[in-house]
């Protein structure tokens, strides 16, 4: 998909079509989630932190991220996908490889398969996607992302040689600012260089993985789509415009945490057994603990209370706090086991997390828990007003 998270912003606010536009944190120590088009040629880019993109793009306009939208609008484009093939392996909300092998016969080759899904995710959700049609999911990726905004790049088998060839190195996975210029300096430059080049000094620079590395520049790249690959974790985390100090402040932040990704769990339909807390200080440290519970759990209130049994392991500091984050692992589609004294509570809670749920759907907004709401101050008697005696 195309700036997928402010696409949507876009499409839902026609208001917001053209403008430079970024989905963040309005906090200066937020990050760039998305830049929408019209905000790139600034230089903003994803990941990038909101001060600097600001810097670069004064004039944009930030919005927060609404993963609930997002997620919801996601699940209508896998849609699209499944009603060519079985074989969708997700890589993100917003991205995805399709094995269309056996779908030919019906909807034509793959290049005429990406035009007709291209087609219905614009005429059915008002959205643009690029593709890339390949032997492979290394070229397929590569090929994808060349065109964007809405592109297509198709390469054959006989192609592919030629295709990653003049490509420079930091279109290899896992080849970023750091690797880029310890590879450089030993002369490669291209995908090219590196099919070609000496696979000792790949090892030495890159270890045991510079074997994958010459392979897939080679263009050698035997992984199949995996229609069951899920994702390892969901969680939520925020950067604060101001550090948090205190245990009373950081704890206030869990429950709402745990409330995120609680929801992302019931509305994919997962369970999960481990969860893991995450805070960054203000000098920049990080620190995590992890548990693993008795059983798998859907609900906020078995997330919260891992949470806080979690931070009560951190030591006492005076450090403030910039961030803070609550996720979860070892998920699983699959109904819990029967437990010899089951978790009555988290069960209750699964079902809260349903119902609320069920009536945001309904009404198109998010509700928001009432532990979450400010706290406002009941109005006692007027001065000169008291209880009058009986």
């Amino acid at each position: 998909m195309d700036a997928f998270y402010a696409s949507v912003e876009e499409r839902d606010s026609p208001k917001l079509r053209g403008a430079p536009l970024i989905v963040g944190g309005p906090s200066r120590r937020g990050v760039v989630l998305a830049a929408s088009y019209a905000a790139r040629p600034s230089g903003v880019r994803s990941a990038m932190p909101m001060a600097k993109a600001l810097r670069l793009c004064p004039q944009a306009i930030v919005v927060p991220p609404r993963m609930h939208r997002y997620i919801e609008v996601s699940a209508s484009v896998f849609e699209v996908f499944r009603a060519f093939t079985p074989l969708v392996e997700g890589l993100s909300l917003d991205e995805a490889f399709l094995d269309v092998t056996a779908s030919q016969s019906l909807f034509g080759d793959g290049e005429a398969i990406a035009h007709k899904i291209k087609g219905r995710i614009r005429d059915e959700l008002g959205l643009t996607a690029s593709a890339g049609v390949a032997p492979s999911k290394f070229v397929a990726k590569i090929a994808s992302d060349l065109r964007k905004p809405d592109g297509l790049v198709v390469v054959r088998q006989d192609e592919v040689a030629s295709f990653l060839d003049p490509l420079p190195i930091e279109r290899m996975w896992g080849i970023g600012p750091k690797t880029a210029p310890k590879l450089r300096e030993f002369g490669f430059s291209t995908l090219g260089d590196i099919a070609r080049g000496n696979l000792s000094v790949l090892e030495g620079t890159l270890g045991s993985w510079g074997v994958a590395v010459q392979a897939l520049a080679q263009g050698r790249d035997p992984r199949s789509v995996d229609p069951g690959r899920a994702a390892k974790s969901i969680g939520a985390e925020q950067t604060y415009e101001h550090d948090l100090v205190g245990a009373r402040a950081i704890e206030g932040t869990l429950l709402e945490h745990a409330a995120r990704v609680a929801q992302r769990l019931v509305k994919e339909g997962l369970s999960a057994r481990g969860v893991v807390l995450k805070v960054k200080y203000a000098d920049f440290a990080v620190r995590s603990r992890r548990t693993t519970l008795a059983e798998p759990v859907a609900d906020t209130g078995s997330i919260h209370a891992a949470a806080q049994r979690l931070f009560a392991q951190f030591p006492v500091d005076s450090r403030g706090v910039r961030l803070t984050g609550v996720s979860v692992t070892h998920l699983s589609d699959e109904p819990a086991p029967p437990a010899l004294f089951p978790d009555h509570k988290a069960a209750v809670g699964k079902k809260v997390e349903e119902l609320i749920l069920s009536v945001e759907n309904r009404l198109g907004s998010r509700l928001t828990r009432a532990a979450l709401l400010p706290r406002v101050p009941l109005p006692g008697p007027r001065p000169g007003e008291g209880r009058k005696p009986s």
